[in-house]
């Protein structure tokens, strides 16, 4: 078990899941404290880094493109405050962030996890139902329906046709950007027979954002809408909390078991990273003790 706990919040890792629980720091932003803790599957991770500092360094988790949907519609416009997969790390526990680094690294290696894109979700999304106001609008998510509703700051013109209930299989596409500067963000919902190129502010579809401090909590929501929207890798609609499937296991093995046929041939790639220089002694050994006590 590898865990390092800060002000900013807490990560674990048990060999399969990194668990990442937001802290009680100020600087812990409102999306990460409402989204809570995240389990993130070894399989969902592309890698792992610390960038040391001389006050503070960082934890970075970098997810394999497609696995999290929140990921997948925010891209890396998420601030610091905002990205749950970042961990600010005091001076005095660089030690601890270099081993839990090490574990991550050494896990991925070992279960030979790609880091070419997931093919359906291996994160959830946020847990539903959700609601959301923000801007000059309100939204709820139910799972099946995307609700609507304004307020008194929002466009007579977008107003005055009430509020807008979307079914979630006549979603299109999903569209999230945050406020920049002078310039108004959004999340615009592209549906079915009614496309427009109406900026988000006229357009009955779109909530406009300024940059205030519930802003962010959109993109929960843009994430719950694209979790059950066509997968961008896979086609098919992916729904909450759909994972990859296992490995295949060797027919004569118990449910439960791991194929030691797989095991020897871990063995045998480590053997070969070694002697190609690529594993140190010290890590091959580690390695090779690792997967023995498997068989």
């Amino acid at each position: 078990m590898a865990e390092i706990i800060q002000k900013d919040g807490t990560w674990t890792f048990d060999g399969e899941t990194v668990r990442v629980v937001p802290g009680s720091d100020k600087a812990v932003g409102l999306l990460r404290r409402t989204l809570g803790e995240l389990a993130v599957p070894l399989e969902a991770l592309a890698g792992v880094s610390f960038e040391p500092g001389k006050k503070s360094g960082r934890l970075r988790l970098r997810l394999r493109n497609g696995a999290d949907p929140l990921l997948q519609i925010t891209g890396s416009n998420l601030p610091d405050g905002s990205d749950p997969y970042q961990l600010a790390v005091e001076a005095d526990r660089t030690g601890t962030a270099e081993y839990f680094v090490d574990a991550v690294r050494q896990a991925l290696m070992l279960e030979q996890v790609s880091a070419d894109p997931a093919d359906r979700y291996l994160l959830p999304g946020p847990s539903l139902p959700i609601t959301v106001g923000a801007g000059d609008g309100t939204i709820a998510f139910d799972g099946e329906q995307i609700k609507l509703t304004w307020n008194w700051k929002t466009q007579e013109s977008k107003a005055s046709g009430g509020p807008r209930t979307i079914a979630v299989e006549d979603v299109e596409a999903v569209e999230w950007l945050p406020s920049s500067g002078l310039d108004s963000g959004y999340l615009r919902f592209t549906v079915t027979r009614s496309a427009t190129t109406a900026p988000p502010k006229y357009d009955p579809h779109a909530v406009e954002l300024w940059g205030f401090r519930k802003d962010p909590l959109m993109a929960l929501v843009a994430a719950a809408v694209v979790a059950r929207l066509p997968h961008p890798y896979g086609g098919a609609r992916s729904g909450p909390a759909a994972v990859l499937p296992a490995a295949p296991r060797s027919a004569d093995a118990p449910a439960g078991a791991e194929d030691p046929d797989a095991l020897l041939r871990r063995l045998r790639e480590l053997g070969e990273l070694h002697r190609s220089g690529i594993l140190t002694d010290e890590e091959f050994s580690t390695a090779k003790q690792a997967i023995l006590a498997r068989l």
